[in-house]
């Protein structure tokens, strides 16, 4: 019954369902976009680093943005306020913070893993660093890369509902007002898209990940 009316309400709602779907694709894409860029040139230098001086520095970089993942990222969102104020930014700042640890950790671990022989061999074969990161590094670490970036979306899809309490739109503005109402149907409307888009991004990047992964 309640599929029912949540059914009935989104189809007499049906621009607002759109409209809100897409600020909830907006509000996924542009955070994982930026935490892709910042994870995973963040955890690539980490392995250079390692490499070519010590491990301390990285460490302790990892375990910071290890540590942010206990913050709740409606803390961040509320102390993002006084300073972004309610708008869309502060929203994707704090996913984005969300995002990050996860693709930072896979990419620095992935990096990490790749057998120092297969690396010495592509030296030996005269590549440059640019080949050897593009047809060595990259390959055999993207795999473990895509478990941190599926992580982190996953995360991003559901976390961003918390955007509407800021008023930034997004399907959660469709679980807060079924929340105030005290309406299922309402929430239902917002919950359903959001674990559709969950299931239908861990289908896709699970796919993603066996392709890329070598046989055995």
């Amino acid at each position: 019954m309640v599929l029912i009316d949540a059914s009935r309400y989104a189809a007499s709602h049906q621009e607002q369902v759109m409209e809100a779907i897409q600020q909830h694709l907006l509000l996924v894409s542009v955070p994982l976009g930026f935490a892709l860029l910042i994870g995973g040139y963040g955890g690539w230098q980490c392995v250079c680093w390692s490499r070519q001086h010590s491990t301390t520095l990285p460490l302790v970089l990892l375990n910071v943005f290890n540590g942010l993942r206990v913050i709740p990222s409606l803390a961040i969102l509320f102390l993002l306020i006084p300073i972004l104020g309610l708008t869309f930014q502060a929203a994707a700042f704090a996913l984005c913070l969300l995002a990050i640890p996860p693709i930072l950790l896979a990419t620095e671990v992935g990096f990490r893993t790749v057998p120092a022989s297969v690396r010495e061999v592509g030296m030996a074969m005269g590549m440059t660093p640019w080949q050897l990161f593009c047809q060595v590094d990259l390959p055999l670490a993207l795999p473990v890369i895509l478990s941190g970036v599926k992580t982190a979306t996953l995360e991003v899809i559901a976390s961003a509902t918390l955007a509407a309490f800021i008023g930034a739109g997004g399907l959660g503005s469709f679980i807060t007002l079924g929340f105030a109402l005290n309406e299922p149907a309402i929430l239902l409307v917002g919950a359903i898209p959001v674990a559709g888009l969950a299931l239908l991004a861990e289908g896709f990047l699970n796919r993603l990940q066996q392709l890329l992964r070598l046989p055995a």
